[in-house]
């Protein structure tokens, strides 16, 4: 049996190139005490991913060159050898990365129960995207009835869940996305109170025509122009939280925000959030989730792709804003 694999052979400047990654086949080595072997089904696609890719100081060590490309999946235990955490016959999520079998002692993995929900979910809603959404918003950004939430990259998987989650809070809740399409998704779909297409509209005219009272919450997924336009309208005591900064991944010359001082005036705050550091508290926010997808009130959307040979148009698509929901690349 053979392992398919996409290892990251050169650093970008800019946006990646298909010569970043090499396709590349090998046996599978047999198994030693305490190891298991996963088939992987579903390979999760992050704009995260980029910043993975840098050789620079981050909040995770960047990937090697001649590594596996990080990533996160979700799979089937088909071997196991002496005592392993897992069984034959499990299904995990973790951090399998872009490759089509792991052998694992089961470090970083986590089971899942494939009866919440198609197996992709887990690493979309019920995955890390789910978590970053379910920990930004409620534990970072506080949010309270009646607050208004505003949201970039609203119809991307982390954005999506936030919005949603904050309506159930009982918040309103203004996404900002790009084209016709996603902003009627987000309203038609997600229940958003509104959307904002900032392809074809003012951001600082819209966000002032639908926060009127101002922004409680702004969950940024986007940075750059979407960030600055945003701290203009905050409210006393609002919450800023950097999630992403999608903007800027592939920039050389990065842009930092100019309206900072309206944190200053507004007694307001700006953190960053990792999801990683609450990975001790998944297990409640994965029960949570799937009860309000089981009861409607949550929709996850997964925009699945198939083959590993199709990761790298896969990729771009987190970039060129081709895609709708969480992106996936079924292997």
């Amino acid at each position: 049996m053979n392992n398919t694999k996409q290892v990251l052979v050169k650093r970008p400047k800019g946006l990646p190139t298909a010569d970043c990654w090499e396709l590349q086949t090998e046996a599978i080595p047999s198994l030693e005490e305490g190891q298991m072997l996963i088939e992987q089904a579903y390979i999760s696609l992050d704009p995260a991913m980029r910043g993975w890719m840098n050789d620079t100081r981050s909040y995770i060590p960047p990937v090697a060159l001649g590594e596996v490309m990080r990533a996160g999946s979700v799979g089937k235990v088909i071997a196991a050898k002496g005592k392993t955490p897992f069984q034959e016959g499990d299904h995990v999520t973790g951090w399998g990365g872009v490759q089509t079998h792991v052998v694992t002692d089961g470090q970083g993995f986590f089971p899942i129960r494939p009866e919440w929900a198609d197996l992709p979910h887990f690493i979309g809603s019920l995955g890390m995207p789910g978590m970053t959404a379910y920990f930004g918003i409620l534990q970072e950004g506080q949010i309270q009835e009646g607050d208004t939430v505003l949201v970039s990259g609203a119809a991307g998987a982390v954005g999506s869940v936030v919005g949603q989650i904050a309506k159930i809070k009982g918040c309103t809740v203004i996404g900002i996305a790009g084209g016709a399409k996603k902003c009627d998704y987000l309203i038609h779909e997600l229940g958003f109170d509104a959307a904002i297409d900032y392809k074809n509209e003012n951001l600082k005219t819209s966000i002032k025509k639908h926060c009127p009272k101002g922004i409680d919450v702004y969950f940024d997924n986007v940075g750059g122009d979407t960030l600055d336009a945003a701290l203009i309208f905050l409210r006393k005591k609002a919450r800023v939280i950097i999630c992403g900064a999608i903007s800027q991944y592939n920039a050389t010359d990065l842009q930092g925000p100019k309206n900072y001082l309206s944190l200053l005036v507004n007694r307001a705050s700006m953190k960053g959030m990792v999801v990683l550091d609450y990975a001790a508290q998944y297990s409640q926010a994965m029960q949570d989730i799937a009860q309000w997808m089981a009861s409607g009130q949550l929709k996850s959307k997964v925009d699945i792709y198939e083959g590993i040979e199709a990761f790298y148009p896969t990729f771009l698509r987190l970039f060129n804003g081709d895609k709708l929901g969480k992106l996936v690349l079924k292997i």
